[in-house]
C-alpha cells in the first residue's frame, strides 16, 4: 500500500472514530499528524508542525473570546429579545426573527453550535407557547445559523476563506458569504410556506398554548399536529425571561461587534487580532462579566479545525494531495467529479464535523481546480454550502441542539420530531448538494 493511500484511509479513521466514539477530531489528526508523517514519511517534528495554522488559530480564539464576553455580559439576549419586540404581536414572524438573529450571532463570530444553544431554547419556548410548529422553529433556527456562517467575521467564513489563502486559490469572500446566506434563505422560505399553508403557524399572538413537538408520519418530515388544548398547570415550555437593560457594557459591546465587522469588510483589518483586541478592551473596562470568557472560547472548535489541517499539512509534505487531485481528475468529468466532492462533503457533515470536513475537502481538491476546467470561487462555495447546509440532520450538533431543547415533550412526540428531523435531514442531503452545483460550479463561477 502506498503511503498517500495510507494517509487517505487513516482519515477516513479519523472521522469515523470521532463519528461513532465522540472523541474530539482534532486529537485525533495531531496524533494521526505525527503517527503518519513520522512513521510513512519521515518526517521530523518540524516538518509536521508547519502545517499548523496560527493565523487561523488567532482567528478562532478572537472571535470567540469576544461572543464569549458578549454572551456573558447579556448583549446576546438583548439582542434576541430586541428582535421579537420589534414584531409586537405577530407570531407568525417569530420564525423569521430566530433565523435572523441566529444568522446575526454566526455572522458576528458565534460558532454555529453556540448560536443554535442560544438561540432554540427561546425558539422552541415561543413555538410551545403559541403553538408554532417546533420542526419550523428549528429548522429556521439551524438554517439561519448556517445563512449567517460565512460572513468575513465568522468562524467558518475565516476558515474557508484561510484555507483557500493558504492554497493560493482565487477567493471571493462576498460571494461566499452570499451563497450560504442566499440558499439557506431560500430553504427556510420553502419549508415556511409549506407549513403556513398547513395552518402550523398562527398569524398573530393569541392564548399560549401546549404545542405538541412533532406530529405527522415518519415517512415524510410533516407537522400535522392538531394544536393543543390550553397547557395544564406546570406541563408548558416557561416563557423567555424578561430582556436585560440596554446598559452601558452591552452598548460597548454592540459598538465593539459593528467596529469588528466595519473593520474587516472596509479597512482589511485581521478579524483574530481585532477581535483579541475589541475583547481585550471590554475585559479591562468591566472584568468582573469577562473573567469566564477565556474559559468559554471554543476550545473544542478551534482545537478541531488546527488539528485537522495540521494533518492535511501533513498530506500536502508527503504529497498525498497531488495525488488525490490527480486521482479525481482522472475521472475525467470535472463536473461529475465536482459533483461527487460536493455529495461527499454533504453526506460526512450529516454525521461528523462540517467544519473539518471543508479543512480536509478544500485542499483535497486544490490539484483538481487548479487544472481550471472547474471554477473555484463556485467550488469552494458548493462545497462549502453542501457541508453546513445538512447539518439540521438529528446526528449533527445544531440539530441534535434542537432536538434536546424538545425536553418539554413526552416521549412519543419526541420520537416524531426525531424522525422528521431525521427525514428533513435526509432530503437536504440528496437535493442541496445537486442544486449547489447547478448553481455555482455548472456555470463555472470564478
Amino acid at each position: 500500500m502506498s503511503a498517500e493511500l495510507l494517509s487517505i484511509l487513516v482519515l477516513a479513521v479519523i472521522f469515523v472514530i470521532a463519528t461513532t466514539r465522540s472523541v474530539n477530531m482534532g486529537a485525533l489528526a495531531f496524533a494521526a499528524a505525527f503517527a503518519v508523517g513520522g512513521l510513512a514519511a519521515d518526517l521530523d517534528a518540524d516538518a509536521v508542525f508547519a502545517g499548523f495554522p496560527g493565523d487561523l488559530f488567532v482567528v478562532l480564539a478572537g472571535v470567540t473570546y469576544l461572543f464569549a464576553i458578549a454572551r456573558a455580559n447579556g448583549t446576546t439576549e438583548w439582542l434576541v429579545h430586541a428582535s421579537v419586540r420589534l414584531v409586537g404581536g405577530r407570531v407568525g414572524l417569530i420564525p423569521w426573527v430566530m433565523f435572523a438573529v441566529t444568522a446575526a450571532l454566526t455572522a458576528i463570530g458565534a460558532v454555529s453550535p453556540g448560536a443554535v444553544a442560544i438561540v432554540a431554547p427561546l425558539a422552541l419556548g415561543f413555538a410551545a407557547q403559541y403553538g408554532i410548529s417546533p420542526l419550523l422553529m428549528g429548522i429556521m433556527v439551524v438554517h439561519g445559523a448556517q445563512a449567517g456562517g460565512f460572513s468575513p467575521t465568522s468562524v467558518y467564513g475565516s476558515t474557508v476563506n484561510s484555507i483557500v489563502d493558504r492554497e493560493h486559490l482565487p477567493g471571493n469572500e462576498g460571494m461566499l458569504f452570499l451563497a450560504s446566506l442566499v440558499v439557506n434563505t431560500v430553504i427556510a422560505g420553502i419549508v415556511y410556506a409549506v407549513l403556513m399553508r398547513r395552518g402550523r403557524v398562527p398569524a398573530r399572538a393569541a392564548r399560549p398554548v401546549a404545542a405538541t413537538v412533532g406530529g405527522g408520519s415518519a415517512d415524510a418530515p410533516e407537522d400535522t399536529a392538531e394544536p393543543a388544548e390550553p397547557a395544564a398547570a406546570g406541563s408548558d415550555v416557561p416563557a423567555p425571561g424578561p430582556a436585560p437593560r440596554l446598559d452601558v457594557p452591552i452598548a460597548a459591546t454592540l459598538t465593539g461587534l459593528v467596529a469588528l465587522v466595519a473593520g474587516a469588510l472596509l479597512f482589511d483589518l485581521d478579524v483574530g487580532l481585532t477581535a483579541i483586541t475589541i475583547a481585550v478592551v471590554l475585559s479591562v473596562v468591566w472584568p468582573a462579566t469577562s473573567r469566564t470568557a477565556v474559559a468559554e472560547i471554543s476550545w473544542s472548535t478551534v482545537f478541531l479545525i488546527c488539528g485537522v489541517l495540521t494533518y492535511v499539512g501533513v498530506l500536502d509534505e508527503m504529497g498525498t494531495i497531488k495525488w488525490a487531485g490527480e486521482a479525481v481528475s482522472d475521472i475525467g468529468v470535472p463536473l461529475l467529479a465536482a459533483l461527487l466532492l460536493c455529495y461527499i462533503g454533504a453526506i460526512v457533515s450529516a454525521f461528523a464535523s462540517s467544519v473539518g470536513i471543508m479543512g480536509a475537502l478544500i485542499p483535497l481538491a486544490v490539484p483538481f481546480l487548479a487544472a481550471g476546467e472547474v471554477g473555484a470561487v463556485g467550488m469552494v462555495a458548493a462545497l462549502a454550502v453542501s457541508a453546513t447546509v445538512v447539518d439540521v440532520s438529528p446526528f449533527s450538533t445544531n440539530g441534535a441542539l434542537v432536538l434536546a431543547n424538545a425536553e418539554h415533550a413526552q416521549d412519543a412526540d419526541r420520537e416524531r420530531f426525531f424522525r422528521q428531523l431525521m427525514v428533513y435531514g435526509a432530503g437536504v442531503v440528496i437535493v442541496a448538494p445537486a442544486l449547489v452545483w447547478l448553481a455555482f460550479v455548472v456555470p463555472g463561477v470564478g
